[in-house]
């Protein structure tokens, strides 16, 4: 898919895309007839509203799609990433057709981020997993312009928009392959890949280092498992200058049956998707050695499966951390907070990061109160959570902070161990966040819950059914922020 910036129209383009905020009477450039159909279908550029308008002229037909943004006032970047991808989707129905042209919209001064909304929806938008269908679906649409004269700024735009595009579509490849492809070897093996590809270095370790540095809460969630855990660490140095590493941690959970306390069947089924906080870190270093922003970056993932054998740990047990913390198991399907703890701990101790993001699909809790909507944030530090506030308002992904108050706490207690794994029912998602909150030696730290986020049962915008690549927009924005 190529998206380019043009000041005519191609010619053979036959397909326009118009865009507008919404007003209470419809804009001068339009033609009477086409006032006249827009009046009858109630069209007024509505947020959310598109309307297919077909036009007939001396070089035949010519598709004209209508999308509104809704209020001028009210614009947030996200209603012009939506606005945009619907209208692609639609566009990709007709036939014949080759290319698609922005030929009116609002280009406000920000273009950059103009360039880079457009590039992300279309790319996100065209997003198709097809790998293991005999007949694939050919697509007819090649080419995206957007009219307008030649400008710097928008079509750096437009590469940044690319990237992330590219970026997400990875993270949603990792998480549509089944577990009996993307297994902790192949997770490791395509990271490896994808640091040649994109620029960054990627060191990948196996069981020997991971029980010889005490990583004992992964390797207690792993050893169940014929296939073996990988520890995959990965470094982007944009500031050669600086000693400061900021930290990424995702859960990498290829497959996660629940162990000894199983899952149902119906529960099991999405657990591919378990390891979607790691395709969301993987893909952001993908990203993020695209845009190059001058900071340094270090991304941990254990990788492993959670199953079931002679060797998986049980309820019950009590199990040691590589901070030296005993943990009691009250659950064996509460196991990604434990591969993320000894994840968390390497980083400070082995890579010496400042601060800390963990992302993870952790509790089914997180959906009880967020549903699908949005990602529950915990942290230690309010600059951080400003930072991810203003990276979700870039990327359409939407958060909400959770409390992590003192009292919380008591729900890990344990009478035989430091902590225990499960607080309860109660709060599940703050205690998750709080249980990770505990080994991270008290620097900036924020850890988000995107359980109900990884999977869509449905096309939607530019989120298409399966895989959602959600993360890695948002968190390279807040790197992006991180290293202003």
């Amino acid at each position: 898919m190529k998206i380019r910036v043009t000041p005519t129209i191609p010619e053979g383009v036959k397909v326009s895309l118009v865009l507008d905020y919404e007003q209470k009477e419809l804009p001068a450039y339009l033609t009477a007839e086409q006032k006249t159909e827009l009046t009858e279908a109630e069209f007024s550029f509505k947020k959310g509203q598109s309307y297919s308008f077909i036009q007939k002229d001396e070089n035949g037909r010519v598709d004209i799609i209508f999308a509104g943004l809704g209020e001028e006032e009210k614009f947030e970047p996200e209603n012009l990433r939506k606005a945009v991808a619907k209208s692609i989707r639609s566009a990709a129905g007709f036939k014949p057709i080759t290319a698609v042209a922005l030929t009116r919209f609002p280009l406000f001064e920000a273009r950059q981020l103009f360039g880079r909304i457009v590039a992300e929806a279309v790319i996100l938008a065209t997003y198709k997993y097809e790998k293991f269908l005999t007949k694939k679906k050919e697509s007819n649409l090649t080419d995206v312009y957007i009219i307008s004269e030649k400008n710097a700024e928008l079509e750096k735009g437009i590469e940044e928009g690319i990237a992330l595009g590219d970026a997400t579509n990875f993270a949603r490849e990792l998480v549509n392959d089944p577990a009996n492809v993307v297994t902790p070897t192949e997770l490791a093996k395509r990271s490896v890949d994808a640091g040649k590809k994109y620029g960054f270095e990627v060191e990948v370790k196996d069981k020997d280092h991971i029980i010889e540095n005490k990583m004992d809460a992964f390797w207690s969630v792993a050893k169940g498992a014929t296939e073996e855990p990988k520890l995959i660490i990965m470094r982007y140095k944009g500031d050669p200058s600086s000693d400061k590493i900021f930290g990424l941690i995702g859960k990498g959970l290829t497959y996660d049956s629940g162990g000894y306390c199983i899952k149902t069947a119906g529960g099991m089924f999405t657990m591919k998707a378990d390891m979607g906080g790691s395709a969301a870190v993987i893909g952001a270093m993908c990203a993020i050695s695209q845009l190059k922003p001058k900071i340094n970056i270090t991304t941990i993932v254990a990788a492993c499966e959670n199953m079931i054998s002679g060797d998986a740990y049980r309820t019950g047990d009590i199990i040691g951390s590589m901070a030296g913390k005993s943990i009691e198991v009250v659950n064996t399907d509460a196991e990604g907070r434990l591969t993320l703890v000894d994840a968390v701990h390497y980083a400070i101790e082995k890579e010496k990061v400042y601060g800390l993001l963990d992302i993870a699909t952790l509790t089914g809790a997180q959906v009880v109160a967020l549903g699908t909507v949005a990602s529950g944030v915990v942290t230690n530090d309010e600059l951080l959570l400003e930072a991810l506030e203003s990276a979700s308002e870039i990327s359409g992904e939407k958060i909400w902070p959770l409390p992590n108050f003192e009292e919380y706490k008591e729900l890990l207690k344990s009478d035989f161990a430091d902590l225990k794994n499960v607080g309860g029912r109660e709060a599940g998602t703050i205690t998750a966040g709080m249980f990770i909150e505990e080994f991270v030696q008290g620097l900036p730290w924020i850890h988000i819950d995107m359980a109900g986020l990884a999977l869509s049962p449905k096309v939607k915008d530019y989120t298409p059914s399966g895989a959602t690549g959600w993360g890695v927009r948002i968190i390279t924005a807040l790197v992006e922020n991180l290293a202003l």
